[in-house]
């Protein structure tokens, strides 16, 4: 349990400076703009990590593609044949599985530089799905001039609400919550 609570802080943690530095640049160890040598050296940590994680898993044979993502994040995508069992209920192994890649990537490079795991598109499904809720939330609240509460995400799932509606004058979002039941409001301008 408390092990469960240091994991979501953790991640709070992860997420509350994403939010507060998405406008600004992602930068190295030392506050410079991140390199493309730096760049390769995250990609080949968080791969060599993930590898080592998949060997504990029967999958087979896999494909890990990688690539910058919108958010100036890094994107390891698997792809092979056997892989629901990477994704799990409700995408939770995923999940956990992108946190001990992080968390590893972190401690080996000595800062923290997003990185997303993915399974033949798994995330980008989900993505565009939580983009298309919160449009359809921003709507709501602005035209019934009333706050919408969403259902209870992950950190990095609040995130993308956050990211996708950041433009939407029209509205405003913040977490609340705790835990588990922790969740995004969408908020009218008043």
């Amino acid at each position: 349990m408390a092990e469960n609570q240091n994991e979501e802080i953790f991640e709070e943690e992860l997420v509350e400076e994403d939010i507060q530095e998405e406008s600004e640049d992602i930068e190295g160890a030392d506050g410079e703009e991140i390199t493309d040598e730096e760049l390769d050296k995250i990609a080949d940590t968080a791969i060599a990590a993930l590898q080592d994680i998949l060997k504990h898993f029967d999958v087979g044979e896999v494909t890990i593609d990688e690539y910058e993502g919108d958010d100036g994040e890094l994107i390891l995508d698997i792809t092979g044949d056997d892989l629901a069992v990477l994704i799990g209920r409700h995408g939770k192994t995923l999940d956990a599985l992108q946190f001990v890649v992080s968390a590893i990537t972190v401690r080996s490079i000595g800062f923290r530089y997003p990185v997303v795991i993915d399974v033949e598109g798994y995330k980008n499904r989900q993505r565009q799905k939580l983009e298309a809720i919160a449009r359809s939330s921003a709507n709501k609240a602005a035209n019934q001039h009333r706050s919408v509460k969403l259902r209870p995400m992950t950190p990095y799932e609040r995130r993308i609400v956050h990211i996708a509606l950041r433009d939407d004058d029209r509205v405003e979002t913040a977490s609340e919550g705790e835990g588990s039941a922790r969740h995004v409001v969408v908020l009218p301008v008043k």
